[in-house]
């Protein structure tokens, strides 16, 4: 049960002390340390080393690992590089405990449902692991287990990572530049969903439902009568992963052809269903028989209407350099954590903007501008959607692909032909006639009557009636500093009052004394101090920060 401490009339609701909990955590922290201990720090960090700590620490870790792969704003590229590993080459699990799973799932010996389970996984990750399997009836499919106790393991990382972060928070202004607790959470939030496979399910029907009409794209097929929460059976994908570029080559295949329409289609998940896959790396994108086939369903990014239309403006205004409109969706699209420098965010997007302005669309690269983009919501403090963040990271990870497989693509170029083909497909001569006349009746009206009020200003100027209301954007800062100023020299003022006013009680011989000097004189002296002890104080921590 809660617990609940009232406090001047607040109700404050907290959880009792779990005394099995802190016991689980503290050994989660001891196995921690001891790995951290395992690989000798101290005698110098490589790539390999963070590879093998974070696979060592287990899933927690390996997802965030999979997410710095993707940043290389934030890691050198050799450390990025040894991290992609993490997708798909995690130590495997024993088939017995595989097994195990899958005879809890059913409730039965999983022999009932299988014909045969190849023992040798055909891939290992941080959540689940894939094996091959034949049905009773023949039909080869592929089977993904969820490590056991995974749910558990994650929240104990979670929960000390948290923890951690507070106590870097209380030492650092590290808090100051990115919310490491929301990164925190969205791995988490993003790793339930994973977890849940019969939401995975429905990302795969939902996705197949939206591409069904696309004779190039292939995906499999879900087995729902063999689907629990924590298996998942889906039909069997025989092709070649897209960047075995060599092998695809051998096989006549254009690596051109298979760039653009693995661009345009994924241009499409974002501007058409605004539901995307999330993961787009190359152990996930696989071609057969001539199609692209998407594989693993289980990070998927879903867009509001109102976030897909603020990402088309924002492409919009990086294409055509245009400021006010990207500074617009900045305020619109997050959320401001704190008081917005307006003056200083316009300098930021300017520069932003001016960077690619003399830039033609086929050399710009959309990763780099969409973490250029999230950088400047950091700074500013403006906290984005889970949505558009999963939306960054998945174009970072496409463009990857496509860097690799195929250069000469540009995913920006694609995307602002896209959204050129589709303003022409949608428009509509008749409304755009009537809006325009709309328009156009509206500002002859307000021309119509600027001379009656430029009249009405004239004379209410003559007769000393005009007020004028300044508001001075960007003015908060300087006007902190100013109140600090003028409370360090009230501060003074009263300790020098407080000194003079015991030297002359010191003159007297008021009683009580202590020794030669009256106690009410004694105290003044005393509370002078402590004034200064604090003025003091805080004058040397503004100097440090």
């Amino acid at each position: 049960k809660k617990e609940s401490h009232k406090i001047k009339g607040c109700t404050i609701m907290s959880e009792p002390y779990d005394k099995e909990k802190s016991k689980k955590n503290a050994s989660r922290l001891k196995e921690i340390i001891l790995t951290l201990r395992k690989y000798h720090l101290h005698r110098g960090f490589t790539p390999q080393k963070l590879y093998g700590i974070l696979e060592d620490l287990g899933p927690t870790y390996v997802k965030i690992g999979q997410i710095l792969s993707m940043r290389q704003d934030m890691l050198p590229k050799a450390y990025c590089d040894e991290l992609t590993k993490l997708r798909s080459n995690v130590k495997p699990l024993d088939f017995q405990e595989i097994c195990a799973v899958l005879d809890e799932e059913y409730g039965c010996s999983y022999k009932e449902k299988f014909a045969q389970i190849d023992e040798k996984p055909l891939g290992s990750a941080s959540i689940a692991q894939v094996h091959s399997a034949t049905l009773i009836n023949g039909q080869q499919v592929v089977i993904k287990v969820q490590r056991p106790n995974i749910y558990e393991t994650m929240s104990k990382d979670i929960t000390i990572l948290k923890r951690a972060i507070s106590m870097v928070k209380m030492v650092s202004s590290i808090g100051n530049v990115m919310d490491l607790k929301a990164v925190i959470d969205e791995i988490w939030n993003t790793a339930k969903e994973e977890m849940d496979f019969l939401l995975e399910a429905k990302h795969m029907d939902r996705f197949a439902e939206l591409n069904s009409g696309i004779s190039y794209i292939t995906y499999p097929k879900v087995y729902h009568d063999l689907t629990t929460k924590h298996v998942l059976v889906m039909e069997r994908i025989h092709g070649i992963p897209v960047d075995k570029v060599d092998k695809l080559k051998e096989l006549g295949y254009d690596m051109n052809e298979i760039g653009q329409k693995l661009a345009e289609n994924f241009v499409k998940q974002i501007l058409d269903d605004a539901f995307f896959h999330a993961d787009p790396h190359p152990g996930n994108i696989w071609i057969m028989d001539g199609k692209i086939a998407w594989l693993d369903f289980g990070m998927m990014g879903k867009l509001t209407g109102r976030d897909k239309e603020l990402f088309r403006s924002a492409v919009t205004a990086i294409v055509n350099n245009d400021i006010y409109q990207l500074k617009n969706v900045f305020l619109t699209l997050g959320t401001a954590k704190q008081p917005i420098d307006h003056a200083l965010l316009y300098t930021d997007v300017d520069e932003m903007v001016s960077r690619y302005g003399n830039l033609e669309l086929g050399n710009m690269n959309l990763g780099v501008v969409f973490q250029e983009f999230m950088h400047v919501a950091n700074k500013h403090h403006i906290l984005l959607p889970q949505s558009v963040t999963m939306l960054g990271r998945g174009v970072m990870t496409i463009e990857g692909v496509l860097r690799f497989c195929a250069p000469d693509i540009n995913l920006l170029q694609i995307l602002a032909t896209h959204m050129s083909n589709e303003f022409f497909r949608n428009l509509d001569w008749n409304k755009e006639l009537k809006r325009t006349g709309k328009g156009i009746y509206t500002i002859l009206n307000k021309v119509a009557v600027i001379p009656s009020q430029l009249s009405d200003l004239i004379q209410m100027t003559v007769k000393g009636q005009t007020k004028v209301n300044l508001d001075i954007s960007g003015s908060e800062a300087p006007l902190k500093r100013i109140d600090s100023m003028v409370n360090r020299i009230i501060a003074t003022v009263i300790i020098m009052s407080l000194i003079i006013g015991s030297s002359l009680l010191c003159l007297t011989e008021i009683r009580p004394m202590v020794g030669d000097i009256p106690l009410l004189a004694m105290l003044g002296y005393i509370l002078a101090g402590v004034i200064g002890g604090i003025l003091v104080f805080f004058m040397i921590r503004k100097k440090k920060k």
